[in-house]
């Protein structure tokens, strides 16, 4: 069956489209209880729903967030996606998610189609890239987002700025402290620990993997230690237990020639899921943590609760970055003139060491 149109509930009623279009739409210009009344009641007998975009248009809002992530299946990023929603709720407002997969092109899609959806906000949550192969996306990305905000959308992006975004009045960025943080970290490890450090980091040019990396370098240096090697994968598990698996061939090479026994290799994943792969690589040819070697990741993710032994890992509040996000997009966030718009909101975390680490006396 056909829907109603709001013609034939004008028609009911008595009154004019336009009329009609204020009950139902949301129009800060309503007409009389009477007629209103009388509105609502065609609609109900002729089962009329009513327009999103039209009541957006009515409203100068579409009631809507968008919210962008690389992958949505990964635990840092549900988390985040759990305290947008959060915060969306408290603001009475519906969120439309997209995954890119990290490609600022896809990205771009992204924002374009939330624009033209009219969505009053939009929250990034991804690593930047400074990679030669991602310089002319990123370009369109940043041209999209400032075409957004002037038209007078609001973004939240945690972490970095969009390379190249030149946009102010609207245009948020939540800091995470990923250097410091890990340069804490190497700090605490380095006290309790007299072997090699290796890192596996993400490929260069990721910048939340190359300031966690730089940082952990720095901490290391302070503490009078030698500088960690550093290997490069995927930002993921799959580049973790790739990773794993060179590690854990060292590991036992070292065996077999007679090395000391006993763990000699620290690792430091730059996030806890490329931690789960390594210590899985390092568990399926036979070895354990932490006798054969210590590991410890960042982002302190929910699927940690589970993973044994327990990962030791500095820990991010990721929900309420989610819900910070999206706060400061709210109208009025600023104090209704976004003079702070662009400046760095900053979040704090923790270093929270476990059993993975722990070195037998």
């Amino acid at each position: 069956m056909a829907a109603s149109t709001l013609t034939e509930v004008a028609r009911l009623a008595g009154v004019s489209p336009a009329t009609a279009s204020r009950v139902l739409n949301g129009s800060a210009r309503k007409p009389g209880k009477d007629i209103a009344d009388r509105v609502r009641q065609a609609a109900d007998s002729l089962g009329y729903i009513p327009n999103a975009q039209a009541q957006g248009l009515a409203k100068s809002s579409s009631g809507l967030i968008g919210l962008i992530v690389h992958d949505i299946a990964d635990p840092y990023f549900a988390a985040i996606a759990r305290g947008v929603q959060d915060a969306a709720r408290e603001q009475r407002k519906m969120v439309l998610l997209a995954t890119t997969g990290g490609a600022p092109a896809e990205e771009k899609e992204a924002v374009a189609a939330f624009a033209a959806r009219r969505a009053d906000s939009i929250v990034i949550a991804g690593s930047r890239s400074s990679r030669t192969e991602d310089r002319d996306d990123n370009s369109e990305l940043a041209a999209e987002l400032d075409r957004y905000c002037r038209n007078g959308g609001r973004v939240a992006v945690v972490g970095h700025p969009v390379v190249g975004a030149s946009a102010l009045e609207g245009y948020h960025v939540i800091a995470v402290p990923n250097e410091e943080l890990a340069r804490a970290l190497a700090t605490e490890l380095a006290a309790g620990w007299d072997g090699d450090f290796v890192v596996i980091g993400g490929p260069e040019g990721l910048f939340t993997s190359d300031d966690r990396i730089r940082g952990f370098q720095e901490g290391l240096a302070k503490a009078g230690r030698a500088p960690a090697e550093i290997l490069r994968s995927s930002f993921n598990r799959a580049g973790g237990y790739e990773a794993g698996l060179t590690l854990a061939a060292r590991i036992k090479g070292g065996r077999d020639t007679g090395e000391a026994t006993g763990p000699r290799l620290c690792i430091f994943a730059v996030n806890d899921v490329m931690a789960i792969g390594a210590a899985a690589a390092l568990r399926a040819e036979g070895l354990r943590i932490p006798r054969d070697a210590t590991i410890a990741g960042f982002d302190d993710i929910e699927t940690l609760r589970d993973f044994r032994p327990a990962l030791s890992t500095v820990r991010l509040p990721l929900e309420e970055i989610g819900r910070l996000a999206t706060r400061a997009t709210a109208p009025g966030a600023d104090g209704g003139d976004d003079h702070d718009a662009g400046l760095p909101q900053q979040i704090t975390g923790e270093v929270t060491l476990r059993r993975s680490t722990e070195v037998a006396a």
